[in-house]
């Protein structure tokens, strides 16, 4: 038992060391999954959808909340350091112990992933669509210039509440919309596998064509 308990903290130990942005990540979202399991019963989340968009391109996306109001697409980053950003970018910056690196524009980056849940929910064209970028590490918000709402896990509950007070779905269309969104979702591990080196293909080309600019 005793050398149970001792692996057991090792895992735990390695799993919050661990530099994988696959597991910060993962964290990240456990994270907020924490917080909105205790958002209320009139709102539905739905975490980690994969859907295909109109073009067959895939879609992953972290959080997505629906309620009455609308739809809430939530993109989560785990980061640390200072982050600086401006939505019209095509990245942002993260400055770690005085070393600066470089990620995808989240503001950006959801607002693909509300293309593709606009052209999967077509059924629904009154729904109202709300993109949230969280921040669920230690990283401190310097210097963010957004009209969508870049904010701390901490707040993410009081966000969605505070945002529409004004109904556009029925409490029937809300429910329509999980079973539609649950019975797009690819659940296949060589599909997630494929989309990821896809993300990470991209990036690099992106990389690169900034590099020579």
């Amino acid at each position: 038992m005793f050398i149970t308990l001792i692996a057991t903290i090792a895992i735990i130990f390695l799993v919050l060391t661990s530099n994988s942005a696959k597991i910060k990540g993962s964290i990240g979202e456990l994270k907020v999954n924490a917080h909105l399991n205790v958002i209320g019963s009139e709102y539905i989340f739905l975490h980690d959808i994969m859907i295909r968009n109109s073009k067959g391109t895939t879609s992953q996306i972290d959080h997505i909340v629906l309620s009455e109001q609308g739809i809430f697409v939530i993109e989560t980053k785990n980061y640390k350091g200072w982050i600086f950003g401006n939505e019209k970018s095509e990245y942002w910056t993260q400055v770690l112990f005085k070393k600066k690196y470089q990620f995808r524009n989240p503001v950006k980056q959801n607002w693909s992933h509300i293309y593709a849940l606009k052209t999967l929910l077509t059924d629904f064209p009154h729904a109202k669509y709300y993109p949230i970028i969280v921040f669920a590490g230690s990283a401190i918000l310097k210097k963010i210039e957004s009209s969508v709402p870049v904010i701390y896990d901490t707040v993410l509950n009081r966000t969605i509440k505070n945002y529409s007070t004004e109904k556009c779905l029925s409490s029937e269309e809300v429910l329509q919309i999980k079973n539609c969104l649950q019975s797009a979702e690819i659940y296949e591990r060589a599909s997630r596998k494929k989309h990821v080196q896809n993300i990470q293909y991209k990036m690099t080309e992106r990389q690169v064509h900034w590099r020579r600019k």
